[in-house]
């Protein structure tokens, strides 16, 4: 199937087709015409399934620019709202409609003006969303499309509540909503049976890792896990590296041992991060500025990098769908790529609800030349060298 099958509006598919793009991806080629049919729709896959164009692109087929709000687009993060305002004015450069995009973190002026100059689509966060409500600055009276993004990252984050408040300021006849999220614990559930109409579910590749990636966990005692992980990336010729920790603090520590062992492009993103430095970081990274980002989950969900080589998880997600949201930042666009994960024994438990939740067996190795401690987790891990050799790096002089 082509883009140019699925009932676009031509001012999108042109859009579409100066991107390069020819065939949908199955998420896409599913939810395109049953958005433009007009039903509710259940989208349940995983990052990197094109999931924004798969509900960007029939909105703006099917919505009249009038100026006035008549698409809202709620987002868990600031990134991720950013990100998605980007593609639909990317997607929508030829139909004339005008996007607001409303997040926390700056000031409010560009967004009063964005609201002022007549939004048809408005991408927000839901605390600041909020903001504007209580300030009368935006208006839900002529929503007719509410798309919901990733609903299970706004559930963790305690967002529920906001959004459920949300939800009851657009208007229930005529409003057709959109409802995403990679996983549907019971609160999703309950959650969508009650803001959705007769909705279609859309299931793509839940617990699936792609193809394109290579993963293993890598053992190691738990004194060690700095050294294998500067062990990893001197023995690994890699575009680009994206690094995961559990916490802030976490996320600090590695990228300040980093920069001391020579390591001079490195980069930070968590939440304790002002927005503007966060948006540099993220920019530094996709152009190059930065080869390694360090970061905590608030850049595993749906942040569109496309060319990150490998992908290091300095410890094993706690949660197991946030292993398959890591590892898809790399192997993108039928790209090849790798994923290693640093594996101590107080984490077996979360690699075995890993393991489960992908359907297999991961594999366990272990660098030839890597002077371990031993630590049980060795015995069944078979020694193997790393594929790649890493180009020769300037080291930093030390005092």
């Amino acid at each position: 199937m082509l883009f140019s099958e699925l009932g676009l509006a031509e001012t999108v598919l042109q859009a579409v087709t100066e991107s390069g793009y020819e065939k949908p991806t199955p998420i896409q080629a599913q939810a395109i015409p049953l958005v433009l049919e007009g039903r509710d729709v259940i989208g349940a896959s995983q990052t990197g399934t094109g999931k924004t164009a798969a509900f960007a692109l029939p909105t703006l087929s099917k919505l009249e620019p009038l100026g006035k709000p008549q698409c809202l687009v709620l987002e868990p993060t600031r990134e991720l709202a950013h990100q998605v305002s980007e593609s639909f004015e990317h997607y929508g450069q030829h139909t004339g409609h005008n996007v607001a995009l409303l997040h926390g973190g700056i000031g409010y002026g560009s967004q009063l003006e964005a609201l002022d100059r007549g939004a048809d689509i408005v991408v927000a966060t839901p605390g600041r969303l909020i903001d504007h409500f209580y300030r009368g600055t935006m208006r839900f009276g002529a929503i007719k499309v509410l798309i919901l993004d990733e609903v299970d990252r706004m559930l963790d984050m305690g967002f529920l509540p906001d959004v459920k408040k949300l939800v009851n300021l657009t208007p229930w006849e005529g409003r057709q909503t959109l409802f995403f999220s990679a996983t549907m614990p019971p609160a999703i559930q309950t959650f969508a049976q009650w803001c959705l109409k007769d909705p279609v579910e859309v299931e793509i590749a839940r617990g699936q890792v792609a193809s394109t990636v290579t993963h293993a966990f890598y053992p190691v005692a738990m004194d060690q896990r700095d050294e294998l992980l500067l062990a990893l990336l001197e023995g690994t010729d890699y575009h680009s590296v994206m690094i995961f920790t559990r916490t802030r603090k976490e996320a600090d520590s590695v990228a300040g041992m980093l920069r001391a062992d020579g390591h001079d492009k490195v980069a930070v993103m968590h939440s304790d991060i002002r927005q503007a430095d966060r948006m540099k970081a993220l920019k530094g990274f996709k152009d190059g500025t930065y080869e390694v980002l360090v970061a905590t989950d608030v850049a595993a969900r749906g942040i569109d990098i496309s060319d990150v080589s490998h992908v290091i998880n300095y410890r094993v997600p706690e949660n197991a769908e946030d292993y398959v949201h890591r590892i898809g930042r790399t192997g993108r666009a039928e790209k090849e790529g790798d994923a290693f994960t640093l594996l101590t024994a107080d984490e077996l438990d979360f690699a075995d609800s890993v393991e489960r939740f992908v359907g297999r067996k991961i594999d366990r190795k272990k660098l030839d030349d890597f002077k371990y401690t031993y630590t049980a987790l060795l015995d069944d891990s078979p020694a193997k060298p790393i594929r790649k050799k890493r180009r020769p790096m300037k080291r930093r002089k030390r005092s």
